[in-house]
């Protein structure tokens, strides 16, 4: 149900959209791109290994599809959805979706839009905005509390995207016009950066 709400809903609605205003763009669904296994966690408390169903961890990307996308012009759409070995399909984190794209196409930049301006010091304060996060802080700003809840899985993505060689991240606010230009291409920014530690 799952794979068919995104694949046949969501994703071609996107696509239309973009479309609409001009873009080309391509629906591209995630198992032909994304070799994943069995999400597995053990429960720090009891120990007890987690059951995430059909959840799973991209082991590899295969890029192919999304060069053919980039020399015939258009903006590839992707489905977070991925297979294993066997051919069993899987839900997948769409921050880690975009996080394991950008880093096996060797990215330069990764940003995620989200309905906050990026991440705040003080989540009751829009203008507590962390302009620069570099990686050797987030422990600290877990333990205080400052990333929590949604934004955890959203920084573990930005992680794992710099260790694979994208050189910055963006949080940003995709309901602010313009958000994305203005993050890129001003000094100051209107989002978050995430960078390495030098």
């Amino acid at each position: 149900l799952v794979h068919e709400v995104i694949q046949t809903v969501i994703n071609p609605g996107i696509v239309e959209e973009l479309r609409r205003l001009g873009a080309r763009a391509r629906g591209v669904p995630g198992e032909t791109l994304f070799r994943v296994v069995k999400r597995t966690e053990t429960d720090p408390q009891t120990g007890e290994t987690l059951d995430w169903g059909f959840v799973g961890d991209i082991q590899a990307v295969e890029t192919a599809p999304l060069a053919a996308c980039f020399e015939a012009g258009d903006i590839p759409v992707i489905t977070p959805l991925g297979r294993d070995a066997a051919g069993q399909l899987y839900n997948l984190n769409a921050d880690d979706a975009a996080a394991a794209v950008a880093g096996a196409l060797k990215a330069r930049k990764l940003a995620f839009l989200s309905d906050v301006p990026g991440l705040l010091r003080d989540p009751k304060d829009e203008r507590s905005v962390i302009s620069t996060l570099r990686i050797r802080d987030v422990e600290g700003l877990v333990r205080e509390g400052v990333i929590d809840g949604g934004m955890r899985p959203k920084i573990r993505s930005a992680i794992q995207a710099l260790e694979a060689g994208v050189r910055k991240v963006h949080l940003i606010d995709g309901r602010l016009p313009h958000s994305l230009l203005l993050e890129i291409y001003t000094d100051a920014g209107v989002g978050t950066e995430i960078v390495q530690n030098d």
